[in-house]
């Protein structure tokens, strides 16, 4: 009856099964679950503007009906200033922007654009899990390449090249990369046009994370890149730091050439679902204004938290090498390496049960092998600091 496309595991895992049993377990000896995994910076304790918030809602534009495919002008208007301001590319086009729900729909929109059914995209490895499942619906494989960790994080072009065909429409990248927070690096965009060039590939860059560098030094956006055909993924949900608040884009750049026919087969692709609402386009100028204080409240959450747990590390394990935590550039998370003795999943289970901390293991993104923790550095700085003295207790006695 249904679609082999949709053919998932639709059971629970068994970190999901703990996390329920650690929940319970946790209310009948009085000690909270510490959770280490969270995504949701509307849960984290954050300050936001909220009487801006809601009035920048209640527009008397969105009382009228104005269908516009790429998304209303002033909308896109106030994108477009994001990256004038943001990344200083003083000739942005507003008309190369199509407003999206969220990123999801945006990757949507360029895989129906690029492939066919059974069309490739290369993917990194370790990188965020959605690929599957938005690869899934839209009938398309992904082809993984891998980044090696080698005192930061590097691209591996060899095995790019090793892993393309005839099939292969594009290269995404994940520019900083979740969970890895490592940029794409000059160099490394500099190889990557020319192997795009080469093969007649487009990039897909996703950039929910870009404005979050640790050092605070602006990263140069793919939606300068002039080089190849590529679309460059955003939105507020990072930037603002606003998830239900669905504004996301595709800006497309690249020669004219191919980013002509591009736009035009894009701007038929969302007028076909329309899926944007006016309120909140109207409201994107004034979200957008507001993002520089909750980010600096995200960026200060995240170093401190960094600093808590390179602290704990070297406290705890008096300069024993049995954990490390990865360099990080950008971003939310941290990757922590763990002596492998068991697998990560049973890892972060026996977490949950024995220390009532919620980690996820490595093989959620993807990591090639056993022995990585991923940890959110937006979780309140008291619950993340009793959370990593429990990882490392844990550690400590193994």
């Amino acid at each position: 009856m249904f679609s082999d496309r949709t053919g998932w595991r639709l059971t629970r895992n068994r970190l999901t099964d703990a996390l329920e049993e650690a929940k319970v377990q946790a209310v009948q000896v009085q000690r909270r679950v510490l959770d280490l995994t969270l995504s949701n910076p509307t849960r984290a304790g954050l300050h936001y503007d909220e009487p801006k918030i809601l009035q920048s809602l209640a527009s008397q534009h969105a009382m009228d009906y104005d269908p516009q495919p790429k998304g209303l002008l002033a909308a896109r208007e106030a994108v477009a200033d994001y990256y004038r301001a943001s990344q200083s590319i003083t000739a942005f086009d507003p008309e190369h922007l199509i407003l999206t729900t969220s990123t999801s729909e945006g990757y949507s929109f360029v895989f129906r654009l690029l492939c066919n059914p059974g069309d490739e995209l290369l993917v990194p490895k370790p990188s965020y899990p959605l690929f599957e499942f938005l690869a899934d619906l839209q009938d398309v494989k992904l082809v993984p390449y891998p980044l090696i960790y080698d005192h930061g994080w590097q691209m591996d072009f060899p095995s790019l090249e090793k892993a393309v065909t005839h099939r292969t429409k594009g290269v995404v990248v994940v520019h900083p990369n979740n969970p890895t927070g490592s940029y794409v690096s000059k160099n490394e965009r500099d190889l990557l046009n020319g192997f795009c060039n080469r093969h007649e590939l487009a990039i897909i860059s996703d950039e929910v994370f870009l404005d979050y560098a640790l050092d605070s030094s602006p990263r140069q956006s793919f939606a300068a890149n002039q080089e190849v055909l590529t679309f460059t993924l955003s939105g507020i949900s990072k930037i603002c730091a606003l998830p239900q608040m669905k504004v996301a884009w595709v800006a497309t750049s690249g020669p004219s050439r191919d980013v002509e026919p591009a736009l035009a087969r894009l701007e038929i692709i969302a007028d076909t679902f329309l899926s944007m609402n006016a309120p909140i386009q109207w409201a994107t100028p004034a979200l957008l204004a507001e993002r520089k204080p909750i980010q600096q409240q995200l960026k200060d959450r995240v170093r401190t938290n960094l600093a808590g747990l390179d602290r704990q590390l070297d406290q705890q394990l008096s300069g024993q090498k049995s954990c490390e935590r990865l360099h990080v550039e950008a971003g939310w998370y941290a990757v922590l390496r763990v002596p492998v003795t068991q697998t990560d999943e049973d890892l972060a289970i026996r977490l949950l049960r024995e220390r009532s901390v919620l980690a996820h293991p490595g093989h959620f993104y993807d990591f090639p092998s056993e022995g990585y923790l991923v940890l959110s550095l937006i979780a309140p700085e008291d619950e993340f600091q009793e959370g990593i003295e429990r990882i490392l207790e844990l550690m400590i006695v193994d």
